[in-house]
């Protein structure tokens, strides 16, 4: 691997600050970025962008990675229907198929720009295995429940605890805690849960008000909606990370704002099981919870692709409020990188292209006509409604070249499609 990397001539979209763009160069040694600009010195390893975007790498914050060999198995269903069928396929996984999903998933993922994801899911260790091979960022959280309603050997609180120790401090794999929902944590598990993470620093996330249903199941359950109640029994924080979060008052918006809370929309999983929620972006913005965009699994979205989520995110906005001024282009960019560092605590380390910062860079393709014409005004635009995963060119992940020319450089193709498509064969075949 080369000890420097060079891009020189790209069309910068830094996401600092300033949210500067401007046509120069960037310079990493040792997977640090170090120069930023006009830089007169050479390196290992050039990459010549061609007045292309150059932008910060996507971040992922809600999916389930694994579930990638299931595409297309639970499609056009009504959604209980859907979760019979997804709940049984997952209860008979085994690990050769969660790991030929996973490294589907960070194959897909990886050369569409996204160079950390957070996972939700079990059997973490697996999921671990591909993405150190892919050399991308994955932030695996433990799926957490009460033990009744596991399929786990153990308790999973213990098995999350577990695998933190195990992987505390790798450079590639993040440990956090996957709570599964309040339709299946009781107020003890939450809240062990949050005293764990008040020890060990790990990222909370969890679903969060995804149906209509969730929520008024559990206020005749509780007296309260679920984040109302999340709030009462004290477990929010600013490690919180609540995905979908769909169907929320203003008043809940506002406790997670108190909180410090960070929330995942899942716009197209949402329209997909038309869980018929449109998740108050608007009043979260005006409130300052922190916003990210994930793509949710392959079962309830079928793509993993950041850059469809991103202009999808912004258009569902737009269109259900009648107000084509809501999640500008800039924001929904935000919200894919900057907001994205921030929710994962990694805002000093990822999420701009910066001096100092580690060097997770996309380089989108010069001679694609989707992003043409392109000016410093409407590089941001054409990123977020134009630019599609199939832009993508080049990817650097901690500094390195993962993607080159459009070709993944730490996994075959050939072979993780070919173990993909048997794994895919083993599950319906079991099924039958």
């Amino acid at each position: 691997m080369a000890n420097s990397v060079l891009i020189r001539d790209g069309t910068i979209i830094t996401q600092d600050r300033d949210r500067r763009v401007f046509v120069g160069d960037v310079l990493v040694e040792d997977g640090i970025i170090t120069e930023v600009g006009k830089v007169r010195g050479g390196a290992d390893e050039e990459i010549d962008a061609q007045g292309a975007p150059v932008l910060p790498g996507l971040i992922n914050t809600h999916c389930h990675v694994a579930m990638s060999v299931m595409k297309g198995m639970a499609d056009d269903l009504p959604f209980g229907d859907f979760l019979d069928r997804v709940f049984s396929i997952d209860s008979d996984r085994q690990d050769q198929d969660l790991l030929a999903g996973a490294r589907l998933g960070c194959l897909e993922m990886l050369t569409g720009g996204t160079t950390t994801f957070v996972d939700l899911y079990y059997s973490q260790e697996v999921i671990a295995r591909a993405v150190k091979e892919a050399g991308m960022r994955g932030v695996l959280c433990w799926a957490v429940l009460d033990q009744q309603f596991t399929t786990q050997k153990g308790v999973p609180l213990d098995n999350c605890k577990s695998f933190f120790s195990r992987f505390a401090g790798d450079r590639n794999i993040v440990p956090g805690i996957g709570l599964q929902g309040v339709y299946v944590c009781s107020e003890e598990t939450f809240m062990g849960s949050r005293e764990f993470s008040d020890r060990s620093g790990a990222l909370m996330t969890f679903h969060l008000s995804e149906t209509r249903g969730e929520v008024y199941e559990h206020k005749n359950k509780t007296g309260k909606r679920p984040a109302d109640w999340l709030s009462s029994i004290g477990f929010l924080n600013e490690r919180c990370l609540a995905a979908h979060s769909a169907w929320l008052t203003i008043g809940e918006v506002r406790a997670l704002a108190k909180a410090g809370a960070s929330i995942s929309s899942c716009p197209v999983s949402n329209m997909k099981l038309a869980t018929g929620g449109v998740a108050p972006v608007p009043e979260m913005l005006r409130e300052g919870v922190n916003i990210t965009i994930g793509t949710d699994g392959s079962t309830t979205n079928n793509s993993l692709d950041m850059f469809g989520e991103m202009k999808t995110l912004a258009l569902l906005q737009k269109s259900s409020r009648w107000d084509p001024t809501v999640v500008k282009a800039q924001e929904a960019l935000d919200f894919a990188t900057v907001n994205a560092a921030k929710a994962l605590g990694l805002q000093k380390e990822i999420g701009s292209i910066e001096i100092g910062k580690r060097a997770d860079i996309v380089v989108m393709d010069s001679r694609s006509p989707t992003l043409r014409p392109l000016t410093l005004e409407n590089a941001v635009s054409n990123v977020v409604y134009s630019a599609g995963r199939g832009d993508v060119r080049s990817v650097l992940c901690f500094g390195e070249v993962v993607v080159k020319d459009r070709q993944p450089q730490t996994l075959d193709v050939d072979a993780v499609i070919g173990e993909g498509q048997m794994a895919m064969e083993a599950i319906s075949t079991k099924r039958k």
